[in-house]
């Protein structure tokens, strides 16, 4: 269809250029003009371009409206390095981090500058732009006048050097001196006046160019050619603005060498004032002096940047200047910093508050800082933990915890503690700490005196969750990471475990005070953590340590566990620590929930730490627990144990539940001979098998009883037994394995006599043998358990697995021999025997070496001496292993070195004889 249509389109071409002269004035149908707007746009422009044809006509008739565009005067101002270089676009977009530019984003910039940030691109004056009515016509301009009625005519006059224009009909016409507005106001009035019938339309037509000179301390200060329409700003615009050194407060309009006018630049760029932006006329001239005095304004304020001086403005029009401070500024700590007269800086502080501090004059070269506000909340508290809104809350006067947190259900997380929650209170302005222990649930639900607290101003509320392994922590290892990431290299994903945030606090709690890799000469520090391990360590230490001002933090606490929540409270309380006062922390470990160093809270108890400690677990000694205590003399400490009535404790009992002290530590002893439940499987031919449930000391003997015994079909020698401490033990052996390998290899490699193995081989190798996967079978007796032997019988341990398999009839014979096969198994046949039946050993075989896998896993080494034979010892299920012989040589390998012996042995007995 395509080309039909550019057959039919180059058709009605050819016709037009076949009219000649005529053809420029015909216009093409409408059905070809819709044709030639299907083509595609080259193939339009080929088509014009090969017959001549303007494809304006082709796509329509008539031209379209030529739009008017402003031109591209100032173009962006070439920027160079420190190394005078000029830095283009392309270069920005860098992957690497640019400190520099980092840097350069903070400094402060000159106020005003950004403005003329371009360079001219073009000398040539605007013309084609409205023309205000007060505008001041001269010579040189076009005046378009239309004269329609009785007669319809046009003219385009031009104003001559005398200020006259000369209309045809009415003569020449004084306008030297007058407004646009003032000259269409006489023009039509001499109209009206002097041609009868006739009305006019008077128009500015093409404007006239004026040159002035821009000088002084300007981007490109020179002569230029502007429109009549300009002002002072537009000629700093056509310069390229004002440079490094240029004033932007007081530039001077000067005409015939007087000064007309100055324009201060901050009147527009702050107020939006232009009145001082005067129409430049011929001739005139826009000098920039040079900078007066900076003033530097930074700190909280909305526009910090370099501002300059005039007429001795105060401190109150600095700040003005800086559109003014931040909500967060703290205006009486401001200061100011300038030099004295002995060339020294000094800083004076001022109160911008008052209005004294406000009248004080900025000098050149000040510095005014103005100081932020502090962080800290006067009358807050702050809660945190398993709430469903953590964060800051107002207090007031008589307020206790259950007015904090009215509603259990409503307040608390589900997974929320509700026998243990603290209170960190600020004892002094040193923020020295103590901490209150309460129980949630009786504080907000029953509001019992002891536990619901009064609260003063500042105090940190902590509820904790029952069970630190069912909360959802990804928006918390999503913040860690996010962080981490701003302080290291962009590196992927590669960063410690899912969990970042427990592997940070992981490594930060294995962290010694003291860190020394040797002591006389003995390392005893491990390799130093990479700086992704060192970056994260840090990171969740600032964010633990800030904990309770940390806004995103706060949020997320909720999904933080027990320690993580006390990490700063004890941090705080360790480092309060002075000489003569004991650190106020305690620890509690063995069967409790949550074992660990906890803060000792105002007049703590036993009850209340194991509260702390989440309770008892299942298979604690509630009879007796030890309390260790570090007592501190005149002669030095010492440590006291104290054996405590767990159980009359806990119920309250005064005279047991001891007053803890700082650095107690509270053992729960486990109930003896407790064990949590153990279990064994029994499988195969026994009567019940299945899973059993052992006590401590129980035998295999036993548990086969309570199987009810071996059926009938069993076969008691090839009973398979797993253990799976048996299984690590051999794992860890072919670990080692492996590793007295790799040093054979290494050895046999650097040794002169021995053969060079190949290194990828050997990996292989070494691979193949790390991977093996350990079975952990254990031999054991059956046939002699069952008849009562007691030194055949074992102890079991939990996940043991038995399977007794039944009767088996046939012998396998596996190995370098002719062909591997299982035989049936016929009583009186030997080990020969058996491996003739499978075509006999191979020409690699070890035959010396061959040995046999009893149904039981033993292995038996058989006898090969002609007084004994082993007929006796092969039993169904058995196993005949004939091993490679690892040192075979070829017979050619093995003449030749023959040989070689036979012709070094005569070549000696000949020397010998000639002596």
């Amino acid at each position: 269809m395509l080309h039909k249509t550019k057959k039919i389109i180059i058709a009605g071409i050819s016709a037009l250029v076949l009219l000649g002269t005529q053809a420029q004035a015909a216009m093409p149908s409408p059905q070809m003009i819709e044709q030639f707007k299907n083509l595609p746009a080259s193939e339009q422009q080929r088509l014009a371009k090969q017959y001549g044809i303007d494809p304006s006509m082709l796509g329509g008739g008539a031209s379209s409206q030529q739009q008017l565009e402003n031109p591209t005067l100032v173009n962006e101002r070439q920027n160079f390095d420190r190394n005078g270089q000029p830095i283009y676009e392309q270069d920005k977009d860098k992957e690497e981090l640019d400190f520099d530019e980092d840097k350069a984003k903070t400094e402060l910039k000159r106020f005003g500058y950004d403005l003329f940030r371009g360079e001219p691109t073009t000398f040539a004056p605007v013309s084609d732009v409205p023309v205000p009515s007060e505008y001041l016509v001269g010579p040189g301009d076009n005046i378009k006048v239309q004269l329609y009625g009785k007669d319809n005519k046009e003219y385009d006059l031009v104003i001559n050097r005398e200020g006259e224009i000369q209309f045809p009909e009415l003569g020449p016409i004084s306008v030297n001196g007058l407004t646009f507005a003032e000259l269409r106001k006489i023009l039509t009035s001499r109209i009206s006046e002097q041609m009868i019938g006739i009305e006019s339309n008077i128009t500015m037509g093409k404007l006239r160019s004026i040159r002035i000179f821009v000088a002084g301390d300007a981007y490109k200060p020179g002569s230029y050619t502007v429109s009549s329409l300009s002002t002072i700003t537009q000629a700093l615009f056509v310069s390229g603005g004002v440079n490094e050194i240029g004033s932007l407060r007081n530039i001077q309009l000067k005409r015939n060498g007087k000064l007309i006018g100055t324009m201060d630049l901050y009147d527009l760029l702050m107020r939006g004032d232009a009145s001082s932006d005067l129409m430049l006329r011929s001739g005139d001239v826009v000098f920039i002096p040079s900078v007066g005095g900076l003033v530097r304004v930074t700190g909280e304020v909305r526009r910090p940047a370099i501002y300059e001086l005039k007429n001795r403005e105060t401190l109150a029009d600095v700040l003005s200047m800086a559109a003014g401070l931040k909500s967060g500024a703290y205006p009486r700590s401001s200061s100011i910093e300038r030099f004295n007269t002995n060339g020294l800086k000094t800083v004076k502080n001022v109160d911008l508050t008052s209005a004294q501090g406000q009248k004080v004059k900025a000098l050149a070269g000040d510095v005014v800082r103005v100081k932020s506000a502090s962080n800290q909340f006067e009358d807050a508290i702050t809660v945190v933990g398993a709430v469903v809104r953590p964060g800051k809350y107002q207090w007031y006067q008589g307020q206790k915890i259950s007015d904090l947190v009215p509603s259990i259900w409503g307040d608390l997380s589900a997974s929320a503690d509700l026998d243990y929650g603290i209170i960190v209170r600020e004892v002094n302005q040193y923020g020295d700490i103590e901490v209150h222990q309460f129980e949630p649930g009786k504080a907000i639900s029953q509001k019992v005196a002891t536990d619901d607290l009064l609260l003063n101003a500042r105090d940190k509320v902590i509820f904790f969750n029952f069970s630190d392994k069912s909360q959802n922590r990804y928006e918390l290892n999503k913040l860690v990471k996010e962080r981490v990431l701003k302080v290291t290299e962009l590196a992927g994903d590669s960063l410690v475990g899912n969990d970042l945030f427990k592997a940070g606090f992981a490594q930060l709690q294995q962290k010694g005070l003291t860190e020394r890799s040797e002591i006389g000469g003995v390392v005893i520090a491990k390799e130093a953590d990479d700086n992704e391990q060192q970056a994260i360590i840090g990171e969740v230490n600032k964010m633990l340590i800030n904990l309770f001002d940390d806004k995103d933090l706060i949020k997320l606490s909720s999904a933080m566990n027990r320690s993580e929540l006390l990490y700063p409270v004890v941090m705080k309380l360790t480092t309060q620590g002075r000489s003569g006062k004991e650190v106020k922390v305690v620890a509690v470990n063995g069967k409790v929930r949550h074992s660990g160093i906890y803060p000792l809270a105002v007049n703590a108890r036993v009850d209340d730490l194991i509260k702390a400690g989440g309770g008892l677990q299942e298979g604690a000694y509630t009879a007796r627990a030890e309390l260790t205590s570090t007592l501190i003399d005149s002669q030095g400490s010492s440590i006291q144990h104290q054996n405590i009535d767990l159980k009359a404790a806990i119920q309250g009992d005064a005279t047991v539940n001891a007053k803890l002290k700082g650095r107690d530590i509270l053992t729960v002893m486990t109930t003896p001979d407790w064990q949590e439940n153990k279990s064994v499987e029994i499988r195969g031919e026994v009567k019940f098998p299945g899973m059993y449930n052992i006590r401590r000391g129980e035998t295999l003997k036993d548990v086969l009883n309570r199987a009810g015994g071996f059926t009938e079909f069993a076969y008691l020698p090839s009973a398979v037994f797993v253990r799976e401490s048996v299984r690590q033990q051999e794992q860890l052996e072919i670990k080692k394995l492996a590793n007295q390998l790799r040093r054979d290899i290494a050895t046999r490699g650097v040794s002169k006599d021995g053969n060079v193995v190949n290194y990828s081989d050997a990996q292989m190798m070494l691979t193949d043998l790390e991977n093996i996967k350990a079975v952990g079978r254990l031999v054991v007796d059956l046939s002699a358990i069952s008849v009562g032997i007691e030194q055949a019988d074992l102890q079991l341990e939990d996940s043991d697995i038995l399977y007794v398999p039944s009767t088996k009839q046939t012998i396998a014979v596996m190995g370098e021999v002719q062909h591997a096969a299982t035989h049936r198994f016929k009583k009186g046949l030997t080990l020969d025997q058996y491996l003739a039946m499978s075509g006999g050993e191979r020409e690699r075989a070890d035959g010396d070496r061959t040995y046999v896998i009893k149904a039981n896993g033993s292995v038996l080494l058989p006898s090969r001496s002609i007084w004994f034979s082993s007929e006796d010892s092969l039993q169904p299920g058995d196993t005949i292993i004939v091993p490679l012989d690892t040192e075979y040589k070829d017979n050619l390998t093995l003449w030749t070195q023959v040989t070689s012996i036979i012709y070094n042995t005569a070549v000696a007995f000949a020397t010998v004889a000639n002596l």
